[in-house]
């Protein structure tokens, strides 16, 4: 009886052909979510901003609101955000931040994700 030797490290030729396609799907996946973290990082900071405004006396809100929403971000996030805090009576705080490509740090998509949030000037009697 003959034994088969043809089809040896058919595995292994077939695992190697299959690499490029599990690591290309491995990036696509850390890239949304990276979008996702972003979207999440945006809404909390402009969260945080508007809660500090609406505190602050009428003077200094503007400065309490993007002192406040850029605390929460980390250096990396922090360098291309963009923070506007504005209005009388509602208050609110839009934070824009760039999408990173891979890792925060590096080059950065086209794509900026914005966080809003609004609430009610306290008033203090």
């Amino acid at each position: 009886m003959r034994t088969r030797r043809g089809d040896r490290g058919q595995v292994t030729i077939e695992f190697l052909g299959m690499t490029p396609l599990i690591i290309l799907t491995l990036v696509l996946v850390w890239q949304f979510v990276l979008v996702g973290y972003a979207y999440s990082l945006a809404g909390n900071a402009a969260d945080e901003g508007v809660r500090a405004a609406t505190a602050a006396p009428r003077g200094e809100r503007s400065g309490a609101c993007e002192q406040a929403a850029l605390k929460h971000l980390s250096g990396v996030w922090r360098g291309a955000a963009k923070v506007d805090c504005g209005g009388t009576g509602f208050v609110t705080a839009d934070v824009a931040i760039k999408v990173p490509v891979l890792f925060p740090g590096s080059i950065s998509f086209p794509l900026t994700v914005h966080g809003h949030a609004g609430a009610v000037e306290e008033v203090k009697e």
